[in-house]
């Protein structure tokens, strides 16, 4: 095994990660980060930074030949022993520079299964996993039996976008065709979906050695598509321990890191409770920690932090250690409010129960964790919050349309 430290190169094309990158620095390594020249003004954790370099444009408009140059350039002096993505759209990044550098790590294919919906769901589907009948839009006439078929409300969901960012719900097969009519030559990147109407859940887990070692199940009481179509507040919660609902999540969430080839780091999995059969159905998945501040509403409820012990867990494989221990796990609940605000810097002095853990430092976002031991305590503190944000703080912004994609 060799301790000395290594040299970690990090992508993420938003601010976040801090406690990652503070993480591995502490361990000894060389941490370099490669973000968007959009970021430079952010808070980054600069002293637990080697060097940072930008990229310009954000996200899609990054060109990968100049990246991989770029990092072609960086390698003549410094042995890159790991190449890790920091976000969901940085996982395409990470995956060509490890495959045309041959650098250890995920590759193209199996991140495929980490990015594209459509391939998660032919996999998932393969090894016997339920999902939500579905269809890729490459056929018209596959696309006629979908819909003679499968009983519609349908969603077309991006297969490459993030959360629930450009899903379009539609009624009937005229709509279904109308919309697809209008995607033109994008209809390549999006696939149609049975709606199942029910509760989401997701499970935000931590993978060493191919295995799980740690999971933690939580429930989405307003879910990211309600919020990105209709806005207002986003809460989640996690759910009763021991609870039926959790032992079938995890389970399904082991058996979708076993079926996609997922070895090593954080993972974010949504599964959805059908109303009209009470299963679970597999919805997506991601090789990142969760967005939207999930993480610390993890570790408020478990004492666990997403970020550093995926860091820890990448130093140990960089390293050749096997003998990684997670911490000890806390068993409190917790619960997630967060709102687009009216205000750059809105005031949350008032929201002041012993309860409250984490105040979200977002501008013109309101949001709040509370923790407590008793589930019922957090519930009720979720509901007056967000009664109170409602009325107080919140504001709605038309999602952006997509109109690229990867």
């Amino acid at each position: 095994m060799d301790q000395t430290g290594k040299t970690f190169l990090c992508i993420s094309n938003f601010f976040k990660g801090n406690a990652f990158l503070i993480a591995l620095k502490k361990q000894g390594n060389r941490v370099f980060l490669i973000t968007s020249e959009k970021l430079r003004d952010k808070s980054w954790a600069f002293e637990y930074i080697d060097e940072i370099f930008y990229m310009p444009g954000q996200d899609l408009d990054w060109d990968l030949d100049l990246l991989m140059k770029g990092v072609g350039g960086l390698m003549k002096n410094h042995k890159i022993e790991s190449i890790i993505a920091l976000d969901d759209y940085d996982v395409e990044k990470a995956t060509y520079l490890r495959e045309n550098l041959r650098i250890p790590g995920m590759g193209q294919t199996t991140g495929r299964f980490f990015r594209d919906k459509l391939a998660m769901r032919i996999k998932a589907q393969d090894v016997g996993i339920k999902v939500p009948a579905f269809a890729p839009l490459f056929n018209d006439e596959d696309i006629n039996q979908f819909a003679d078929h499968i009983p519609a409300p349908w969603v077309l969901k991006p297969r490459s976008e993030a959360s629930a960012h450009g899903i379009i719900k539609v009624e009937n097969k005229d709509s279904l065709w109308e919309n697809i009519d209008q995607l033109g030559e994008n209809r390549l990147y999006y696939l149609v979906e049975q709606f199942k109407p029910g509760d989401v859940y997701h499970a935000d887990g931590l993978m060493a050695g191919g295995k799980n070692i740690f999971c933690a199940v939580s429930k989405y009481l307003s879910t990211p598509m309600e919020i990105s179509q209709g806005g207002g507040i986003f809460r989640s919660a996690n759910v009763t321990y021991g609870s039926h609902d959790e032992k079938k999540i995890k389970k399904a969430n082991a058996d979708i890191m076993k079926a996609f080839g997922m070895k090593a780091g954080a993972t974010h999995t949504e599964f959805i409770k059908c109303k009209e059969d009470g299963e679970f159905y597999f919805l997506e998945t991601s090789s990142r920690v969760g967005g939207a501040h999930l993480a610390e509403m993890v570790e408020a409820a478990t004492s666990i932090n997403l970020w550093a012990e995926w860091a820890k867990i990448e130093d140990g494989i960089a390293k050749g250690s096997t003998k990684y221990e997670l911490p000890k796990v806390s068993k409190n609940y917790a619960g997630i409010l967060l709102t687009l605000s009216k205000y750059q810097h809105p005031d949350l002095s008032s929201f002041n129960d012993q309860e409250v853990y984490f105040r979200v430092p977002l501008e013109y976002h309101a949001g709040l964790i509370v923790k407590s031991k008793h589930q019922e305590r957090v519930m009720e503190l979720l509901d007056s919050y967000g009664e109170r944000m409602a009325s107080e703080l919140s504001t709605v912004v038309n999602a952006p349309e997509v109109k690229k994609f990867h």
